[in-house]
């Protein structure tokens, strides 16, 4: 595969919108599980969630990056400050900031939502996703860059690694600062600066 990864821009609707196919990725999800919150989310369908997800691109700035073989979409990793993603920072979830403050610091990002489309898996594709990540958070003044991955997996196709792989953070330089859940560590990375 020769790569290029882009910011998601609304020029670049079409491409995101055939690779997560015609049932949204996840059941429909549309990258939407931590913006709406539960509530909201139930009474979505794969419909209302591509509409939400296509004016949030369509407002700016873009919400994640898209990796492209050639012209077509291989997959897509959400990256942006943590107030992109409100439902990330619920105290309730594994992935809630150590500091409260995090969740509305537009220099504290997260890496929140893969997806990959099959053909694409196992080829270092989420090791390319999460380094243009960390250079496109670090160029938009980002200090903080957080994730919160899985330790494993029986089955690297498991629909719970759209969090990613704690391996893949580690491999980036990302460090574990908090375990509120086992298998599932927050995980930081510091670009730089106060926040």
């Amino acid at each position: 595969m020769t790569i290029e990864i882009q910011p998601l821009t609304p020029d670049l609707w079409p491409a995101f919108e055939d690779l997560f196919g015609k049932q949204g990725a996840c059941y429909g999800c549309w990258c939407t599980h931590f913006r709406l919150p539960p509530a909201l989310r139930r009474e979505n369908d794969r419909t209302r969630n591509k509409d939400f997800i296509r004016a949030r691109i369509e407002a700016g700035p873009p919400p994640g990056l898209l990796a492209f073989d050639g012209s077509r979409a291989v997959g897509w990793m959400q990256v942006g400050p943590r107030a992109d993603v409100p439902e990330w920072n619920n105290a309730g979830r594994v992935s809630a900031p150590l500091e409260p403050a995090h969740a509305g610091d537009s220099v504290v990002w997260a890496i929140s939502c893969f997806f990959i489309r099959t053909s694409a898996r196992g080829k270092g594709l989420t090791h390319r996703l999460v380094e243009a990540g960390i250079a496109f958070a670090r160029e938009n003044g980002a200090r903080l860059l957080e994730a919160c991955p899985m330790d494993q997996s029986k089955d690297s196709r498991s629909i719970g690694l759209y969090v990613g792989s704690t391996r893949v953070f580690e491999k980036a330089g990302f460090s574990e600062v908090a375990t509120r859940k086992a298998g599932r560590p927050l995980m930081r990375l510091e670009l730089g600066g106060a926040a």
